[in-house]
């Protein structure tokens, strides 16, 4: 493999002086790859490496060389790395003297963003344990059936969610799940009070023979995608998987002297994956938020000398639409990392806040191929070169958006998209980009598998989404497919949200989807239903069901009664006409509802209520 990477760096060099006239982002190319040939060096070294070395031995690594050095700011609190390692050694003790924790064992961390959760992780990963990052808004259902999805036994649980694991607490019980709660004393029967056993439990550090039959392909955490809406789907994340994610800072030229600000959940892969563990293989410090604020967001920033921030599409926005300060210039950010933002939204923010680098990412948790946009031009994903396509070979195809499934010649093969048109993103499965699906699920990682695509017995990753390359070699994000949307930063699964829409007694069929609103990023979740015979529309009884199983991002705002719904040949729901007509009463003669959080209903969509929502009185 280390021949290659020298191959790869002399074609590279001499690429540099015949392509120097030819494009205006040649020195932004070269830089990029040779950070990723460097990393790639990296990557392969680590995979070869007897014992195998982890992003815990990374962390390890960076104790002994700064101890005093801050890891986590954190509510006005520093956390040294040497004091995170202390800290992780003994919720590693105690949860192997409670929970009689083994190697393999999977644990779920139910807990918002905090300190506890990063020294959670990394006592699991001294034990040897994968961890299931669950999202911290599902309840009931949803909950429950995440440990069917990654088989844990234990859950480690922050105090502020008690009241949602005692919800679920009796069939907790009876599947045999041990409830740790970060507490001090807890007198519910059937959860364990944890802090008090970790403050008398050793600092001391734990064997490596503890992990010992830990590898490079070995499940590290398992991470809940697209199924946040009340059957959620657990990514089987591997350290390798890990360490590719931790690159992505250096990818972006993120240093050892960087100081990143992380309010992205930490259940997520940007948060954790991105944010956490790219800090710690950079050795940087995090300011760490329990959560977004737009408000004081440039304050902490100042306040902390942040250097590397984090967005969402949503966040971006929301920081455009603060009021206009006279000192919005002054901070020390130079670095932005994530992904979703609009073009319009991406140049207002660069007019008000600054000459930042934003680093537009493409990415999926469970996929095999994703992009960066390593250089200034504003609306694209990401940028490729014949090194990015050498280690992930990927191609666009011609889609059917009315029959949602590629397009295939005579042979049977997929027809590449045409550069300049847009196509589904398809990666290809290779032991260099595997593809490794998710845990317990054989049915929904197949319907990720696509085979056949260029020739006869191959086989690729399915993203579902539309994406386009230029002729300047940048990719533009266009559309997702399928049924799958995205609201707040959130995937939203539709299949799952109109399994849970159908469970309102007056209900007989659902089509979930999401329709564009003016503003926003994304787009929000609507259905078209049809009533049993003889019933009425039950606002009640419907916002029951979607409150009580669905997070909020998650439900949907607007409800279209149908006669019927219309379907395809081969028996699918037709969306395309419904997206486009989306949810105005004007040209809708369907009765409308819009959910109405501060009358904990659905109300009829007035014309005064659409023209509230699209004026921002009404927020979503």
């Amino acid at each position: 493999m280390y021949i290659w990477f020298t191959v790869l760096a002399g074609l590279a060099i001499l690429s540099l002086s015949f392509l120097k006239t030819r494009s205006p982002y040649l020195g932004e190319d070269w830089a990029y790859m040779l950070r990723s040939i460097k990393l790639g060096i990296r990557l392969v070294k680590y995979k070869k490496n007897k014992p195998f070395y982890s992003i815990l031995d990374c962390f390890l690594d960076a104790v002994k060389r700064h101890p005093s050095k801050i890891f986590i700011r954190f509510e006005g609190r520093d956390y040294s790395y040497e004091e995170v390692d202390k800290q992780s050694n003994k919720v590693a003790r105690a949860l192997q003297a409670e929970a009689q924790l083994k190697e393999g064992d999977t644990v779920a961390l139910f807990m918002a963003n905090e300190p506890s959760f990063v020294w959670t992780w990394l006592g699991l990963a001294k034990l040897g344990c994968p961890a299931a990052l669950l999202n911290f808004n599902i309840r009931s259902k949803s909950l429950l059936h995440c440990f069917s999805c990654c088989r844990a036994k234990v859950i480690v649980v922050s105090p502020d969610l008690q009241d949602a694991v005692e919800e679920v607490l009796p069939m907790l019980r009876e599947q045999g799940v041990s409830v740790y709660l970060l507490s001090g004393n807890c007198s519910v029967q059937g959860i364990n009070s944890l802090s008090d056993k970790i403050s008398q439990a050793s600092d001391q550090p734990l064997s490596w023979a503890l992990r010992a039959n830990v590898h490079i392909r070995s499940t590290a955490v398992y991470i809940y995608t697209s199924g946040t809406t009340g059957l959620p789907k657990a990514a089987v994340v591997t350290h390798e998987r890990v360490w590719a994610s931790s690159f992505i800072q250096a990818a972006c030229g993120v240093t050892a002297e960087d100081i990143i600000y992380i309010n992205l959940p930490l259940y997520h892969s940007a948060g954790f994956l991105i944010g956490t563990i790219g800090a710690i293989e950079r050795g940087i410090t995090v300011i760490l938020r329990r959560k977004f604020s737009a408000s004081q967001f440039w304050d902490d920033c100042r306040k902390h000398n942040v250097t590397v921030m984090q967005y969402i599409g949503e966040t971006m926005r929301y920081l455009c639409n603060t009021p206009k300060k006279d000192n919005e210039k002054n901070h020390e950010v130079r670095i932005a990392i994530g992904n979703g933002v609009r073009s319009d939204i991406w140049s207002e923010f660069l007019n008000r806040f600054g000459d930042i680098k934003v680093r537009e990412l493409y990415a999926a948790t469970e996929g095999n191929i994703g992009f960066i946009n390593y250089t200034s031009k504003i609306g694209a994903v990401g940028r490729i070169n014949f090194i990015h396509k050498f280690f992930f070979p990927y191609t666009l195809i011609k889609f059917d958006i009315e029959k949602e499934e590629p397009v295939r010649n005579s042979e049977g093969l997929c027809i590449e998209a045409a550069r300049g048109e847009t196509g589904l993103l398809v990666g290809r499965v290779t032991k260099r980009s595997p593809f490794v699906g998710y845990a317990n699920n054989p049915q929904q990682t197949e319907k990720k598998r696509l085979r056949d695509v260029l020739k006869k017995g191959d086989l690729y990753f399915n993203t579902g989404d539309l994406l386009r390359v230029d002729h300047e070699n940048f990719v533009y994000f266009q559309d997702r497919v399928g049924d799958t949307f995205r609201w707040k930063g959130e995937n939203v699964a539709t299949s799952e949200v109109a399994d849970i829409v159908t469970m309102a007694h007056c209900i007989l069929e659902a089509n979930v989807y999401g329709v564009k609103v003016e503003g926003h990023e994304g787009r929000i979740g609507m259905a078209a239903v049809t009533l049993k015979e003889g019933e009425e529309f039950d606002c009640s009884d419907t916002y029951k069901q979607v409150v009580n199983y669905l997070p909020a991002y998650a439900r949907p705002r607007f409800i279209r009664i149908q006669p019927f719904l219309e379907m395809t040949g081969t028996f699918k729901m037709r969306k395309v006409k419904l997206v486009e007509e989306g949810f105005n009463p004007a040209h809708i003669k369907d009765p409308l509802y819009f959910l109405d959080p501060e009358k904990k209903t659905y109300v009829p969509l007035t014309e005064e209520i659409y023209r509230a929502i699209a004026s921002r009185e009404i927020k979503l």
